[in-house]
């Protein structure tokens, strides 16, 4: 089946809604998400806001778009990382963390957008703008679960874990499968699924305190306790970290 080329008003019409969020974004990087407003918007793109609307319906969905820009780039990113670090998935792991951690605090702004912000209602996290947070989320539980599936490591059982969280848990197994994770992802035992939780609060944990600057009371270079705890989670998933820690991104 031959695709026909977008038409003028379509291409036209793409042009704008890229612009749009172009400018919403340094906005947001120079005056917060305060700064960002339709009225802003129009007047740095010199039409007026009530033109805005025929892209977006409101400011919330124009937000949301910006987000979902936003989570693709940075999962671009971080996959482009992946990719560059081989077949090794120790290596391509470590990559893909200090790349997240690289891109977090270089787009301070951006971050507190995308993590920060209080999120919708769980269904409409894996659909329409916000899907993009969701193929976020997919790139490190599938390289999580390439690690499993190559050398399983120990997980706690799931008669051990709390019922209230091993079902959810197991909610969450699914649901990476309906959203298209791979196989040795979507069948993770629910042990499995916890210890990746654990570790991506790990991950995230220390990134938002540097990004935000809340260990300034105690380190004036976070790199090296970034790595500390990227190192203690890799040995979690029965890694070598001295295989990787000196590998360039």
């Amino acid at each position: 089946m031959t695709t026909l080329p977008p038409t003028r008003r379509e291409r036209v019409r793409a042009a704008t809604l890229d612009e749009i969020l172009q400018v919403a974004r340094r906005l947001l990087v120079h005056e917060s998400i305060t700064g960002v407003t339709l009225r802003a918007i129009a007047r740095e793109m010199g039409m007026t806001a009530a033109a805005l609307y025929r892209y977006y319906p409101n400011l919330e969905s124009l937000v949301a778009g910006l987000c979902a820009r936003l989570y693709d780039e940075c999962t671009t990113e971080i996959s482009d990382a992946r990719d560059r670090a081989g077949s090794d998935p120790g290596a391509r792991l470590y990559a893909m963390c200090r790349t997240f951690r690289a891109w977090s605090v270089t787009h301070p702004a951006e971050f507190n957008l995308m993590f920060a912000s209080p999120v919708p209602e769980a269904g409409r996290l894996k659909t329409g703008e916000f899907g993009a947070g969701f193929r976020f989320a997919l790139t490190f539980a599938d390289i999580f679960g390439e690690l499993w599936q190559r050398a399983p490591f120990p997980v706690p059982p799931e008669e051990e874990l709390p019922p209230l969280l091993a079902e959810q848990l197991h909610q969450f197994v699914d649901e990476l499968g309906q959203q298209g994770a791979r196989p040795g992802t979507s069948s993770l035992p629910v042990g499995a699924a916890q210890l990746y939780l654990s570790c991506w609060v790990r991950m995230y944990g220390i990134v938002a305190l540097e990004v935000y600057g809340h260990l300034k009371f105690a380190l004036s270079n976070v790199g090296p306790m970034f790595d500390a705890e990227l190192d203690a989670a890799a040995q979690q998933l029965g890694l070598d970290p001295t295989r990787y820690r000196d590998r360039p991104l």
